[in-house]
């Protein structure tokens, strides 16, 4: 099975990007092929600070070793050091009909809104299905929210394929990734950037962590009174860090009262703490070695480059383009 997915680096990575995807991204990474990039061409539609990208992928690709991807199993790159994807961008920007794009829903919010959607915005999903087909990709794992630009995609693959005559380009498969409308921000929304409710994987120091878990929002209830679990979101997020006994029991004291909420937010973050702690550790050796985690990004882009070339060269061949020989 080959299996792609970007993550684009917007900021620091938070308990929504991790139990959505990183986590899947880790268990899928040994297979025939997995590839993972750090989407910094599609970042520009919103980070416009060179220092705060160049920071933001760095951060990524660290933040993504250290929480277990093995870059012997898996292919982690830059998006950015890749050019064939942009040239098969432009290969595919060809053929794609504008009423496809019309309908996209990153767009469409976004005009609805009344916020400016400039090209980058209205042509995202041509990048993306760029980056999924020049990898030969059958599966992509993602959000619910990016089912649409899989659809993109395999309209687009097929459409090349039938115009042009030629199974070019595979047609992959979503795999939807469930969790992602499961994990509340500290405000009880779900986590996002967006809503700036997130809870960060990476914290400076534990006191900053613990505080960011204290500041999740509860109701009023004294702590005598019982209180349900199934409502609160602190006892929301302890389901992904804990075991089935563990659950039960800080259920039965939600119900039984004489527990505050301060008291299930100090489980929280020692459960939290506990499940991170190995993460934490890898980060502060990682840091220390920039150039090591350049060379996994370099030794990735060379990898990933051998196959783009090859996607590419059918798909320039298919078009009556000169085929290059690879570099």
């Amino acid at each position: 099975m080959k299996v792609l997915s970007g993550i684009q680096p917007t900021g620091r990575f938070h308990w929504g990007n991790y139990f959505g995807a990183i986590q899947q991204y880790i268990a899928l990474q040994d297979n025939e092929q997995a590839f993972y990039f750090i989407a910094d061409f599609h970042a520009l539609t919103t980070v416009r600070d060179r220092d705060l990208l160049k920071g933001f992928t760095q951060d990524a690709a660290i933040d993504l070793l250290s929480l277990g991807l093995n870059p012997e199993q898996a292919t982690l790159f830059r998006q950015s050091d890749i050019p064939e994807v942009t040239e098969l961008t432009w290969l595919l920007m060809t053929l794609t009909q504008m009423h496809l794009l019309e309908k996209c829903h990153a767009y469409k919010d976004k005009k609805a809104k009344g916020l400016a959607a400039d090209a980058g915005l209205f042509t995202y999903p041509v990048l993306m299905a760029a980056d999924i087909l020049i990898y030969d990709s059958e599966v992509v794992p993602v959000g619910l929210d990016q089912v649409q630009h899989i659809e993109v995609t395999r309209d687009l693959a097929q459409r090349f394929n039938t115009i042009y005559g030629r199974e070019v380009f595979v047609l992959p498969e979503a795999r939807v990734l469930e969790t992602t409308a499961k994990v509340p921000g500290t405000d009880g929304d779900k986590m996002s950037k967006s809503y700036g409710n997130i809870i960060e994987v990476f914290h400076p120091t534990p006191k900053k962590f613990r505080k960011k878990i204290m500041s999740i929002k509860t109701d009023s209830k004294t702590v005598e009174e019982p209180k349900d679990p199934e409502s609160c979101a602190v006892y929301t997020l302890a389901k992904l860090f804990s075991t089935s006994e563990q659950l039960e029991e800080l259920a039965a004291r939600y119900r039984a009262g004489g527990m505050g909420y301060g008291d299930a937010k100090q489980y929280l973050y020692d459960r939290a703490m506990d499940y991170f702690g190995p993460a934490f550790e890898k980060r502060a050796e990682l840091e220390q070695k920039p150039g090591e985690v350049e060379d996994i990004l370099q030794a990735g882009a060379a990898k990933a480059r051998v196959k783009a070339q090859e996607v590419l060269s059918r798909a320039r061949d298919a078009c009556g383009l000169a085929i290059h020989k690879p570099s």
